[in-house]
């Protein structure tokens, strides 16, 4: 976001400064992008993973403050909904046996934290989206104690003038039609983002890329099938996410008017693109004001912070952003990958991450780019089509067609996974224990979405109504989380 928000309502006049910084901004970053002002020395990685606190009947338990006071670690910090937390993954390196250690260190912290917050009764769920989040999860104090959080929620209700509308549609035939008086329905999506260093001139490349891997990342990692009841889309959460934070009342869409929520619409040849995007046509949420002068820090050898364009940047969820940061007075450019659920467990986790940090890799650095062979509209059809399907998806890929998602990873996409993680040194044995699980998910057609269906179904075979099977499916699912153990691996309730 850039930095704290102070005010949760604005004035006409601070709207329109707002818009002249925010272009004044973009000015100087296109200045320093020509200036080459970005250090870089080797590609760090990062990570935030989104979780859910439960009571010991597992529903939500909106205890976040007393539970984030009890784990007392900086790392943990507060989301939107008071039954959420974020743990947020140092930067590193991935050469050698990093993501082992990191696999380690990532189990001790939570398992950590999950004693603290046990002893409150309330325990830890990694999950794209909380299969026990009903209608009344979101009745009474639902948010958590943040300005931000209540500016953003005042600003998207005026923004759009009326409710919040929940219409999604399952494959199956099963449907969600509510509307809601704030963005709650945010609350419900936890997620996994992906930090990748990158260099200015390769930023393009390895956005594109990102953009074309996005609709195999949902099919193999969608976790996300309930919400209120009802199975919907494999990875709910992409849709849900969308519908919970548009800013445009119903007749804006029909216009064609862009989502805040938001794939993009064509191929990059710059990060200033998505930058430039961003000015020309999202009005702001937040129009609030900082006292740097970006070009006269420029001017001086200095190092501007230009506050106003990460803000902006802040309430545009593209689903891969740009982030332009500072650390240490330097200035760097990192891709976030917003696309992947939490969980289902920690190795599911990171076999995720190194399938995209190795494939995106492979793509970015081809002679040929994928994409120069691929629609955009194209690569977006396979983000739905993933997001919906899951593993069942069938998805296009530019010499080979449209073939099952499983296929397209087993026999297309492992391969450059496998050669990417080389690429960032990766040990071999690293590699292919977590590529290995990437494998088990195609083979045994089994993500978290799909075992999260079968063992409800399960359980609804045996007479155990909707409500309840997912609350002991939670159960298993919370149990089975803890043994680290791939999903694909897990016996059904």
């Amino acid at each position: 976001m850039g930095r704290d928000i102070e005010a949760t309502t604005y004035t006409r006049e601070q709207r329109q400064r707002y818009r002249e910084k925010v272009q004044h901004c973009l000015d100087v970053f296109e200045q320093m992008l020509a200036a080459d002002s970005f250090e870089f020395d080797e590609p760090l990685t990062g990570m935030e993973i989104e979780l859910n606190l439960v009571g010991t009947d597992y529903l939500p338990r909106m205890r976040n403050a007393d539970v984030l006071a009890a784990i007392a670690d900086p790392d943990y910090q507060t989301e939107l909904g008071r039954f959420n937390i974020e743990f947020n993954v140092p930067p590193g390196a991935l050469a050698g046996d990093a993501l082992v250690r990191l696999e380690a260190s990532l189990r001790a912290s939570i398992n950590e934290a999950e004693r603290r917050s046990a002893a409150l009764g309330t325990h830890i769920i990694m999950t794209g989206i909380l299969p026990t989040v009903m209608p009344e999860t979101f009745e009474g104090d639902w948010m958590s104690e943040n300005v931000r959080y209540a500016a953003i929620n005042d600003a998207v209700l005026a923004a759009r003038g009326e409710d919040i509308h929940i219409d999604i549609e399952g494959p199956g035939g099963e449907t969600l039609t509510r509307y809601i008086d704030s963005v709650a329905p945010e609350s419900a999506c936890t997620s996994m983002q992906l930090h990748l260093q990158v260099r200015p001139d390769e930023f393009a490349d390895h956005w594109n890329a990102a953009q074309v891997l996005a609709g195999p990342q949902l099919a193999l990692a969608a976790n996300s099938p309930f919400l209120m009841g009802r199975q919907l889309w494999a990875e709910t959460r992409i849709v849900l996410f969308g519908q919970a934070t548009d800013t445009r009342p119903i007749e804006y869409a029909n216009q064609g008017v862009r989502p805040r929520v938001w794939f993009g619409e064509r191929w990059i040849t710059s990060i200033f693109d998505l930058f430039e995007e961003n000015a020309r046509w999202f009005p702001a949420l937040l129009p609030e004001l900082d006292p740097e002068d970006p070009q006269a820090v420029f001017d001086g050898g200095g190092t501007p912070q230009l506050a106003e364009m990460r803000l902006h940047n802040g309430t545009i969820y593209r689903w891969n952003r740009p982030i332009y940061d500072v650390a240490g007075g330097t200035p760097h450019l990192r891709l976030e990958n917003r696309v992947l659920p939490a969980g289902p467990t920690v190795v599911d986790t990171l076999a995720n991450a190194a399938f995209y940090y190795g494939t995106l890799r492979t793509l970015a650095a081809e002679d040929r780019p994928l994409w120069s062979r691929m629609a955009f509209s194209t690569a977006r059809e396979n983000f739905l089509q993933g997001s919906r399907l899951g593993i069942d998806a069938d998805l296009f890929w530019p010499g080979v067609g449209e073939l099952p998602a499983s296929e397209l990873i087993l026999r297309h996409l492992l391969p450059l996974a496998h050669q990417g993680l080389d690429a960032w040194g990766v040990d071999a044995a690293v590699r292919d224990r977590l590529l290995g699980v990437v494998e088990g998910r195609c083979k045994t057609g089994t993500n978290g979405a799909q075992w999260q269906v079968e063992a409800v179904r399960a359980l609804e075979a045996g007479g155990v109504p909707r409500v309840e099977a997912l609350r002991r499916m939670v159960a298993a699912y919370a149990e089975r989380m803890h043994t680290n153990a791939p999903v694909h691996t897990w016996e059904m309730v």
